[in-house]
């Protein structure tokens, strides 16, 4: 039998009734539409709309709802208008003009800012992307229950097919009769390490969802559309595809370290799975969150949640030990491992130079390359 949906009530998703009447349109940020699909589809169950502000308040302050269920990062709203918007129904529209979806107001209120960013960020820095996003993104906040939504996404170099909703993927689980399965979340081509972690994991469970994030990330992020190849190529080669199961999810990025570990457990329950994989920095971002606090907190939660965790240190390639591994594993020096920066292979990646295979399949090395030259 498959985990249940986060807070035990069965998922739902909002339908799409282009009928309805509203009273006004506003204009928000185009990232809102991740949120809005998020949220549509019951990957954020049980929320049906924006949270209003007792909800927002609670999950700055106790990492829950006002009823309780643990929830980590506030899924609000924000606008930049000051019209008195309580008791309508609006049309969120993005910069471009394209209709979001159609939500009834019923709360608009100021939130401390700067507590909100310290408290769920650890940071109240705009350097800080996530940071940046919230003290800049309006004046005010509005929460209300979505209607509808007009939006079919639209994500360079990726199929709409491809990216399953909650009840799909759920589904999905039922036919195959798996009751346990593995989330990996990533915004990243899957190097070597991470290949390592995965299939450790695979090995005690029923099934392997690798669901990367391709809503909004940062803009030196690697495309969706170069992430998309890449995760395909590796899967046909190395994965056993029985046992695989590739899905996007049309999510914004927050990189907010622990806090958002914690949301990525929330959602991946609501998908289906049963555990989840927790790395090094997960979600992190600069230097904001210790390399296993995100671990940590995961842990605090765990009973709560109702999903379990699979946590694991960095892992790398040692010559000596002629395979992959980790501190746990592994007793060599550090001299004899192979693992390299983000920033090291984006240098090495841009001269056309191929990561060392104990490092990255040269498939996946050659497809980053091509990106690099077409940049």
């Amino acid at each position: 039998m498959l985990i249940q949906p986060h807070g035990n009530k069965e998922i739902s998703e909002i339908e799409k009734n282009l009928n309805i009447d509203y009273d006004l349109e506003v204009i928000v940020n185009s990232s809102v539409k991740y949120d809005v699909e998020m949220i549509a589809n019951g990957a954020m169950s049980p929320l049906k709309g924006f949270m209003l502000k007792n909800d927002i308040e609670s999950v700055i302050s106790n990492m829950e709802l006002e009823s309780g269920l643990v929830w980590s990062i506030p899924i609000g709203l924000q606008i930049d208008i000051d019209k008195n918007l309580l008791g309508k129904v609006i049309l969120l529209k993005s910069e471009s003009n394209k209709k979001i979806a159609i939500m009834k107001v019923e709360d608009i209120f100021d939130i401390d800012l700067i507590k909100y960013v310290e408290s769920v960020y650890g940071t109240n820095s705009s350097k800080h992307p996530g940071v940046n996003n919230i003290l800049k993104g309006g004046k005010r906040f509005v929460g209300g229950e979505i209607l509808t939504t007009f939006q079919e996404l639209e994500i360079k170099g990726i199929k709409n097919e491809d990216i399953l909703t909650p009840l799909e993927t759920r589904k999905i689980f039922d036919d195959l009769n798996w009751s346990s399965i593995v989330a990996f979340q990533t915004r990243n081509p899957i190097h070597r390490a991470h290949e390592y972690i995965l299939k450790v994991a695979q090995e005690t469970v029923d099934g392997l969802l690798i669901h990367p994030l391709v809503g909004e990330t940062k803009s030196d992020d690697i495309t969706a559309e170069v992430r998309n190849k890449c995760y395909k190529e590796l899967i046909s080669n190395y994965f056993n595809s029985d046992r695989t199961i590739l899905s996007y999810m049309p999510a914004n990025m927050r990189y907010a370290g622990p806090r958002e570990a914690i949301l990525h457990m929330i959602v991946r329950k609501n998908y289906g799975c049963s555990h989840m994989i927790i790395g090094r920095d997960h979600a992190g971002v600069g230097d904001y969150y210790g390399t296993y606090e995100a671990q940590e907190l995961v842990k605090e939660y765990s009973e709560r949640l109702g999903i379990e965790s699979v946590n694991f240190e960095h892992s790398f390639y040692c010559k000596k030990c002629e395979g992959m591994g980790s501190q746990k594993t592994c007793p060599h020096e550090s001299t004899e491992h192979v693992h390299l920066s983000g920033t090291k292979v984006r240098e090495m990646l841009s001269k056309g130079e191929r990561p060392p295979m104990e490092f990255s399949r040269p498939e996946i090395a050659d497809i980053l390359i091509g990106s690099m030259k077409n940049d």
